[in-house]
């Protein structure tokens, strides 16, 4: 009895393990269920606003939105409430029910696509909960992303209500903290879902690596934000050459606004040119990121990451380019911004492949 015991033990743990292992494979398919679609969000949304259809929607339905007008005079309804912003009078007042429909299905769609990932993302989570297949320590972010997300409806509104007394389109402030928050809670779903993957455990090249992998994340994110700043103000409308802009490499009129912070969120000219400059030194680090590793570590999977990451950069300033260069066609304009998501996805994966995966010893999920 005595010498069955260490292995009923030894039985009891290696079922416990691959119980854990399995959660933890469940739990990855979900949040890369997750990510995906709010990559799709993240593209309707843009594809929202290259269409110019955010404010078809005048109201903030959160349960009765849902369902779309389904009669003529329900169609009617809304274009009436729609005729009552200032986008109607001074940009659409030609327009007719079936114009109006076609940028109404796309702010539909953008709305409906978040409710759905809301479903995706609380019943889920509330599943896996209650059966005990979340470890204690994802257990406080995963609800924080939860209540990121659920505020993140109110940010949308906030920022649709500042198109509909005063102005023909959004706030350009607004509109980046939307899609910043959107990128934060894409980046943290990745994070945890990085971490519950199988890593390989490479050293880091240097000391510092963690630190610029983590840099070289938070300035892709940042010039997301700086992109939103141009598409708010559409500001990728002018100035259509490169690497010349406005004839020059650093060109004038940049500060001509009063206060001079001013123009870095308001002025279309200092915005691109800002735009532009994050470029650069998001290429610049990514390329000294990517030498550093292959000269210390060639043979690791942070340098062939790193190049990976490099690549993608190199291919995501080419689309900017291109879609500068076009003035910004829908196309092209939604291609940008998936790049941009991309970008920011696998650099976020990057720094967690230096973190490495959760400890071994916390697996363990108990009932």
């Amino acid at each position: 009895m005595t010498s069955a015991n260490p292995i009923m033990r030894e039985e009891r743990l290696t079922r416990e393990i691959d119980t854990a292992r399995r959660n933890r494979r469940q739990i990855r398919i979900w949040l890369g269920v997750v990510v995906f679609a709010l990559f799709a969000l993240v593209l309707v949304g843009g594809a929202t606003r290259l269409t110019e259809s955010g404010l078809s929607i005048t109201e903030w339905k959160p349960i009765h939105g849902v369902i779309p007008p389904l009669s003529d005079a329900e169609w009617e309804e809304e274009f009436t409430l729609y005729k009552q912003i200032p986008q109607y009078s001074q940009m659409n007042s030609d327009m007719t029910v079936e114009g109006f429909k076609t940028i109404f299905w796309w702010e539909w769609a953008h709305r409906a696509l978040a409710r759905s990932i809301g479903v995706i993302f609380a019943l889920p989570l509330a599943v896996f909960w209650l059966t005990g297949r979340i470890e204690r320590r994802l257990k406080l972010p995963l609800l924080g992303i939860l209540a990121l997300g659920g505020f993140q409806g109110f940010i949308g509104w906030w920022m649709v209500s500042s198109g509909l007394v005063n102005r023909t389109d959004v706030s350009q402030y607004r509109l980046a903290t939307h899609l910043i928050i959107a990128c934060l809670i894409f980046s943290a779903c990745l994070w945890i879902l990085r971490g519950l993957s199988p890593h390989r455990s490479d050293a880091p090249p240097t000391r510092y690596s963690i630190l610029v992998a983590a840099g070289i994340a938070l300035m892709a994110l940042f010039q997301i934000y700086l992109g939103a700043l141009v598409a708010g103000l559409d500001a990728g409308l002018t100035y259509n050459t490169w690497p010349l802009m406005d004839g020059a490499l650093i060109p004038g009129d940049l500060f001509i606004q009063s206060p001079g912070w001013r123009n870095l969120f308001e002025n279309p000219k200092t915005v691109q040119f800002v735009h532009r400059c994050g470029a650069y030194v998001l290429l610049a680090l990514v390329m000294i990121h990517m030498i550093a590793n292959l000269r210390l570590a060639p043979r690791s999977t942070h340098a062939r990451r790193a190049v990976v990451l490099a690549c993608l950069v190199v291919v995501q300033a080419s689309i900017g380019i291109m879609t500068l260069i076009l003035q910004v066609p829908i196309v092209w304009g939604v291609a940008h911004q998936a790049g941009a998501l991309v970008v920011l996805g696998f650099a976020i994966a990057h720094w967690r492949g230096f973190v490495g995966e959760y400890p071994a010893e916390t697996r363990v999920v108990r009932g």
